[in-house]
């Protein structure tokens, strides 16, 4: 079994890369790419004002609010969609221009982003006490807001806030206490 837990205090901070802001990166593979070389990634931001998103060439992208808002985010021509704290997570391409407007407090967002063609992604709120069967090639659980305990395979696994839980094997998970998402993360098949 491979799994690799990424504590809080070591996820690496860095400029947008529109430089309006500050993201927190959870997860990048492979490991050493750059934000035009990824084949995904996870990440965290503070949306503080309102403003347009980074574009990602060739990227797919799911935002999901952990906290404040809510956000309105305007994609292309597209009418506006309403992400709120609680709610279900929206994708949409990131090469795609995007504006995102707040209706109450700063919002603290997760983004979960794949490299179009090469692999693919779905981002979860795990829900107390259900099952999950993972069999994608790799999962990232993510405590959020707070910190979380899971059951992975029969071995109970906790997680401080905002840490994350690498899983690159099939897998039973059970969210016991707290909050996390799950991304799964599937390269594309030739």
């Amino acid at each position: 079994m491979n799994r690799q837990w990424l504590r809080a205090e070591s996820h690496r901070r860095m400029r947008w890369k529109n430089g309006k802001g500050e993201t927190i990166e959870v997860a990048l593979h492979p490991p050493g790419a750059t934000l035009d070389t990824f084949d995904w990634r996870i990440s965290m931001a503070a949306v503080v004002e309102d403003g347009d998103f980074s574009s990602f060439a060739g990227i797919d992208r799911t935002l999901a609010v952990l906290g404040g808002g809510p956000l309105g985010l305007t994609v292309g021509g597209a009418s506006p969609v309403q992400l709120a704290a609680k709610g279900a997570p929206w994708s949409f391409p990131a090469d795609v221009p995007c504006h995102a407007r707040l209706h109450g407090e700063a919002v603290t967002d997760l983004n979960v982003m794949t490299r179009r063609g090469r692999w693919t992604h779905r981002l979860v709120r795990l829900v107390r006490g259900e099952l999950l069967h993972l069999s994608a090639t790799t999962s990232v659980c993510l405590a959020a807001p707070g910190a979380a305990s899971l059951i992975v395979d029969d071995t109970p696994c906790a997680l401080g806030a905002l840490d994350a839980l690498v899983i690159a094997h099939e897998a039973v998970v059970c969210l016991v206490a707290g909050e996390a998402w799950l991304a799964q993360l599937e390269p594309v098949e030739a």
